[in-house]
């Protein structure tokens, strides 16, 4: 894990709510429950780039709750693994907002991460078939502290927010310093209302280029292996 990263997760790891969780979710691991995603897998959003150096916040909500899906990468899945809906909906979007991009026929977004996208889940835990069944363990407490240490020690960035969950995440986000971008979440039950067309893609590869960033290369390996 990155420095900056396991900074602030040392220090969150003391607090009181921190050892409730991670109890309740490894007392579930040994159990009969499938808890996904791997233990190994459950940071790593913060295992590619540090914290100074991301440059777009892509917030979730929850991880995938199917076998072998969740990575630990918000709206990414496993190599292998039927594109989910959402992100169906997410590489529409793109193929109309970024010139040239061809949907890939897998879901892993690890080369986003590469780049600096800190593909970030509210929630990092879930029962098998269950969704927001870890909601509430206090994952959230977590992940505010994630976009606090953000907002007060990334130069800028940009915080893209889908569905009311994740606006509610992006209240206090200096948007003097940062880019934050709002709109409806990318699922096919929402995704209708104002996701399509939102160019929030390439909204954010502007604004990293005006701060003199390099802006992100959306465009996917056509085989997830080629990630390796």
């Amino acid at each position: 894990m990155k420095p900056q990263w396991q900074q602030l997760i040392n220090r969150e790891t003391k607090q009181s709510y921190f050892k409730d969780l991670v109890t309740e979710v490894a007392k579930q691991r040994s159990s009969e429950i499938s808890i996904y995603p791997t233990e190994n897998d459950v940071f790593n959003a913060f295992n590619h780039v540090d914290l100074a150096d991301i440059k777009i916040v892509i917030l979730g909500q929850d991880p995938y709750h199917g076998k072998d899906q969740a990575h630990g990468l918000a709206f990414s899945v496993q190599e292998g693994i039927k594109v989910p809906p959402s992100l169906v909906n997410m590489y529409k979007e793109l193929s109309t907002d970024i010139k040239g991009f061809k949907a890939p026929k897998h879901g892993c977004l690890t080369p986003w991460a590469e780049q600096g996208v800190l593909l970030l889940n509210t929630v990092l835990t879930v029962q098998q078939g269950n969704a927001h069944s870890h909601a509430k363990l206090g994952w959230e407490i977590f992940t505010e502290q994630v976009i606090n240490e953000l907002n007060e020690h990334n130069d800028g960035c940009v915080f893209i927010l889908w569905g009311a969950h994740a606006h509610k995440k992006g209240k206090n986000i200096n948007q003097d310093k940062h880019l934050v971008l709002a709109g409806p979440h990318p699922s096919p039950l929402s995704a209708y209302r104002g996701f399509y067309g939102c160019q929030h893609f390439s909204q954010a590869n502007a604004w990293l280029v005006k701060h003199e960033m390099n802006p992100i290369d959306w465009q996917l390996p056509a085989m997830a292996s080629s990630n390796k």
